[in-house]
Parts: C-alpha cells; structure tokens; sequence
C-alpha cells in the first residue's frame, strides 16, 4: 500500500458538499480507507469559514490573502466565482487552496490564487496534503475548462512546477522600541521624514472617514504610474470586512491631503497595501512620511514585521523606493500552472501590447481612467 493518505475529492461537477463533519471512522469509508490517514478534500461552504480562518491564521504560510475576508470582499467587489478547497484529516483542517475563477476577455479563463493579492496558493500541514490541492485544482481546472492555475505563493510548493521569476517582496523586522524608529531607517529615509515633519509641517490622521480620500488620491497615482484603478466598492468591502484589522491614514499639507494609505494587518505583520499621492506628494516626502507614521504606530502597537508588499523586478521606482528605504528584496516564489499546449496569460503591465494603452492613459481624465479601469480590472486579477 502507498504511505500517500487516501483522497476524495469534490470537485466542480460534483456536489457542493462542505467538508464532512462525520466521525473519523465513517469518513475514512467514504474515502475508501480505513487508515486513520485518509484525507478528504472538499470545496468550502460558508458554515466552515470560521474554521478555514483558524487554520490559515495559524499556519507559518497563511497570509491575509487566504482568509475568507478578502474572499469575500473579492466577490462582492468584482463578482468572480470562488472556489475554496479545504483538506480535512480525522476531523481537522490540514490544508486549505483559495482559488477564484477569473473569465478574463484578455486572457481566457483561468484559476488564481488569488485576484488583487500579492500571496495566496497552497498552504498544507505536510506535502501529501499539498499534492491531493493541487490535485484537486488541477481536477477543477480541467472541469471548468481553465487551462492555467496562477499559484501566488511566497515559497514554491509544487515540485517539478516551474517558479515565475517576476516579482520580489520586501519584508523587514521592525525595532522594539518607538525611539528606535528613526534609527532603524537608512540615513537618507530618515532626514526625508524628518524634513517632512520639521521643515514642511506635514501632519497624519488614521480614521476610516478618510477612505474616500485615500481611493481618490490612489486613482490620481494609478493614472500618473499608467496602471489600472480598482473600483472604490473593493476598497469598501477589504475595510468592512477587516474590522480592527485595517488602519486608514492620511496626510495633510497646508490644509490639503496630499498621500493617503489603506494598511493591512495580519498576525505580527502590518502591510501598507493602497498608496495614493498627489502631484506635489513628491516636493515634502508625503509618501516616506506616511509610511513612517505606520511604522511608528505599528511598533506602538506591537506589530513586530513591516511588509512593504511586492514589486516587479523591472519596476525601477518601487524597487529602489523599497530599498531606500532599508529593505532588501527577497524572490516571490510564484507558480504557474499549464495544460500541455497552453500559452501562460502574460498580464504584466511590462506586456508590449499594452504599451499604446499605457503611453496614453496617463493624459486620459480620470473619470474615465477611474470608470475603464474598474471594468478592465475585471478581466486582469492583479
């Protein structure tokens, strides 16, 4: 017999059953074993959400990603389909895949884990559960006629399943103390923070009042950088659905708001999500002094990792922002999934064909940039 725990498998085409709740002996019959290994893998119902969330927070991989609140906030916002498969073993939850079917007009059809998110993927207790998601996925794949699975997970969990050398994420520890702050930063970053306090006056506020502010200014920025704008309602629904697990922030320069942030927290770790700046952000350092009040208010509360988020490797500007700023960059270890003769979906904003688009998009208003870019963010997950 093969040390491979036993597997079955509810897939799309079969029942939308929730995971089993009968005793260990009578699933095991169900999976056709009646080894105290067996494993059954199943698509998630909204009665286990609370469930899934315990697992995926207590898993060194589980990331915000994972948890049923940017699911939930992923449907609503955008409407794609979710499909959610949980690996139970004797009655406990040991690996979890979120995945949304995204039925892009640009790139066909595909399975991510997951849209708008810099993680996601297969989070397992060991490698047999790890294989029976991807085998599952791979099963659902097939049944919704999806040719590509985009596995956006920080280390590469499938063997022999080559790894997307694209993206990097900058991840730091932050100092102990509040006094430390400033000398945690590169000497550079920190006369900028300093000069945006000293020199400029520039001021912070943290409230859920400003999210409106933030999205408006994010739109300004998404427009100038040539990148697409998400809808305001997703930005509605991540806050809604993270309560006390958000923090809103703004910053004002004589009188006006010129950056705003919308961070993100989870575990230990804070992560500055949404940025958004205005034309004259750049003349005061608005954008390092609001990242720097998120650091101080993040070691007041003792937050112990600064995720500063992913960047392209060929984004300069990021890239060398992030670094200005002390973090080193580190490889995102993504995976891309491909039936034999499919082409992977190259969506990157680097793509040669969207180059027209992009050179001109900068000089469109933003109500249109603001009205095309939630629709066509739609169709490219992010």
């Amino acid at each position: 017999m093969s040390d491979a725990p036993a597997i079955t498998v509810v897939t799309p085409g079969h029942s939308r059953e929730a995971v089993s709740d009968s005793p260990p002996q009578q699933r095991n019959e169900h999976a056709g074993s009646s080894t105290r290994s067996s494993c059954l893998v199943a698509l998630l119902t909204a009665d286990r959400r609370a469930d899934w969330d315990t697992y995926v927070s207590s898993h060194q991989d589980g990331t915000l990603f994972h948890t049923s609140a940017w699911q939930r906030a992923v449907s609503e916002a955008f409407g794609h389909e979710a499909f959610y498969l949980a690996a139970v073993r004797e009655g406990r939850m040991v690996g979890a895949l979120p995945m949304f079917l995204v039925a892009s007009r640009i790139a066909g059809r595909m399975l991510v884990s997951v849209p708008y998110g810099v993680g996601g993927g297969i989070v397992a207790d060991d490698d047999h559960v790890a294989g029976h998601l991807f085998e599952a996925a791979k099963s659902s794949a097939d049944k919704l006629n999806c040719p590509v699975i985009d596995l956006r997970s920080e280390r590469a969990v499938v063997p022999d399943l080559p790894v997307v050398d694209r993206y990097v994420g900058f991840r730091r520890e932050l100092p102990e103390q509040v006094a430390d702050v400033p000398g945690w930063l590169p000497r550079k970053a920190r006369a900028a923070t300093r000069n945006a306090r000293d020199k400029y006056g520039l001021t912070a506020a943290f409230g859920d009042e400003h999210l409106e502010d933030v999205w408006r200014l994010y739109s300004i920025s998404m427009r100038r950088l040539a990148s697409l704008t998400y809808p305001y309602r997703f930005f509605e629904r991540l806050v809604s659905h993270t309560p006390g697990r958000h923090w809103v922030c703004v910053v004002t320069w004589n009188g006006r708001v010129v950056a705003g942030l919308v961070t993100f927290l989870f575990k230990d770790t804070v992560m500055p999500y949404f940025i958004g700046t205005t034309d004259a952000a750049r003349q005061c350092s608005a954008a390092n002094f609001i990242y720097y009040c998120v650091m101080m208010r993040a070691v007041e509360k003792g937050y112990r990792v600064f995720d500063f988020g992913r960047s392209r490797r060929e984004n300069i500007g990021s890239y060398d922002f992030k670094r200005f700023n002390g973090f080193e960059p580190r490889p995102l270890e993504y995976q891309v999934y491909r039936t034999p003769g499919s082409l992977e979906p190259n969506l990157s904003p680097s793509n040669p064909k969207f180059g027209l688009v992009r050179r001109v998009w900068k000089y469109l208003p933003l109500c249109v940039t603001r009205s095309v870019g939630a629709y066509v963010s739609r169709h490219i997950p992010g």
